[in-house]
C-alpha cells in the first residue's frame, strides 16, 4: 500500500504541535516499585508527557488492574487529557472486573474517554479468533454510553495476515496495530523502513476489508526501542542513541505522513520482571521508556 494512502487514510484525533499525525503513550499503572498509581500520580504522568511532548492522550490495558479508571480519569480531566482505556478479556473474571469499571466510572467521565480497546494482541497469542474477539468487543460496547468509541489493538501481522477480518467487518470504530522493527531483529539503519512496512500492511488490509479508508480510525498502538539497559535482538540493538534515532525518524516519521503513533512506552517500568523474548534469550523490559520513571526525558521528545 502506498504511503499517500496511508496519509490520506488516518482519521484525525487530538493534536500534537509540530506533527500532522497525533502522537499518545502508552502508559503502565504502577509507580517504580511496582505498587499502583494513584489520581496524583497520573497527575504528575500527565504533566511530564504533556511538557515534553505536547501530548494529550494516554492508552492503558485494563479498566479494573489497579483501580486504573477509577484513578486515572480524575487525573484526565484535572489536566485536559483523552485516554483509551483497556479491557482484558482472556479471562472470564478479567473481563468482568474491566466491564464493572467501565460501566461504573466511564460514565461520569465520558469527555476524558477517547476510546475502549477490548484485547491487547490476543489474536497474536491466539487466545481468540476473530469472530470471538468481536463477540468479546460488542458485549461491552453494549455496556458503555452511546458515542465511546470501541476497538481493538493487535499486532500488525494480525491484521495484514487476514486473522482480524472478522473484527473489521463488524463495524468496530478503532484499531490499533503494533508494530516492533526491533522485535523482528532489524539493525536501527532498517527498523524504520521495517515499521512503515508493517503499518502500511495492516491498515491496507483494514481498508480492503472495509471497504473504505476512514471508516475505522487507525493508529499504531504501540512502537518503541529499548534504551540503554536494555538487551538486544538479533541485529536490533538497545541503547538511548538507537532509540532517539528510532524516535527521530520511524515516530516522526510516520505524524509527518499524517499516521496516529502510541510511543511504547512513557516511562521505564523497573518493577517489571525478567522475561525471555521470542528466540529464547533474556529480555529486559525495564527499559523501554522514553522517559526515566522519575518522569525525566532521555531525549528531545519534539519533532521538527
Amino acid at each position: 500500500m502506498r504511503a499517500a494512502v496511508l496519509s490520506l487514510a488516518l482519521a484525525a484525533a487530538p493534536a500534537v504541535v509540530s506533527a500532522a499525525g497525533s502522537l499518545g503513550f502508552a502508559l503502565g499503572d504502577k509507580k517504580a516499585d511496582g505498587t499502583c498509581k494513584y489520581t496524583s500520580d497520573y497527575e504528575a504522568d500527565f504533566d511530564a508527557i504533556k511538557s515534553n511532548s505536547g501530548a494529550t492522550i494516554v492508552r492503558g490495558y485494563a479498566a479494573s488492574d489497579c483501580n486504573t479508571a477509577q484513578q486515572i480519569l480524575p487525573a484526565a480531566k484535572a489536566k485536559g487529557f483523552k485516554v483509551i482505556l483497556g479491557v482484558w478479556p482472556d479471562t472470564e473474571d478479567s473481563l468482568n472486573a474491566d466491564k464493572e469499571a467501565l460501566a461504573t466510572y466511564v460514565p461520569d467521565y465520558q469527555d476524558q474517554v477517547y476510546a475502549v480497546t477490548v484485547g491487547s494482541e490476543t489474536l497474536y497469542r491466539g487466545n481468540f479468533t476473530g469472530p470471538e474477539l468481536l463477540e468479546k468487543i460488542n458485549d461491552v460496547k453494549s455496556i458503555l454510553p452511546d458515542g465511546i468509541k470501541v476497538g481493538t489493538a493487535d499486532s500488525w501481522n494480525k491484521y495484514a495476515d487476514g486473522t482480524a477480518d472478522a473484527v473489521i467487518k463488524g463495524g468496530v470504530d478503532i484499531l490499533l496495530a503494533n508494530g516492533f522493527a526491533y522485535w523482528q531483529g532489524q539493525a536501527i539503519d532498517n527498523a524504520t523502513a521495517t515499521y512503515f512496512d508493517d503499518i502500511q500492511q495492516a491498515l491496507g488490509q483494514i481498508q480492503s476489508v472495509s471497504g473504505s479508508l476512514n471508516s475505522i480510525e487507525f493508529w499504531t498502538g504501540e512502537t518503541g526501542w529499548p534504551t540503554t539497559g536494555g538487551t538486544n535482538y538479533g541485529a536490533a540493538i538497545a541503547g538511548t542513541s538507537n532509540a532517539q534515532t528510532y524516535w527521530d525518524d520511524a515516530v516522526c516519521g510516520m505524524l509527518a505522513w499524517g499516521g496516529n503513533v502510541f510511543s511504547f512506552e512513557a516511562f521505564d517500568e523497573p518493577w517489571k520482571p525478567e522475561s525471555v523474548g521470542e528466540d529464547g534469550s533474556a529480555s529486559d523490559e525495564t527499559h523501554w521508556g522514553v522517559m526515566t520513571s522519575g518522569r525525566t526525558a532521555k531525549f528531545s521528545l519534539t519533532c521538527s
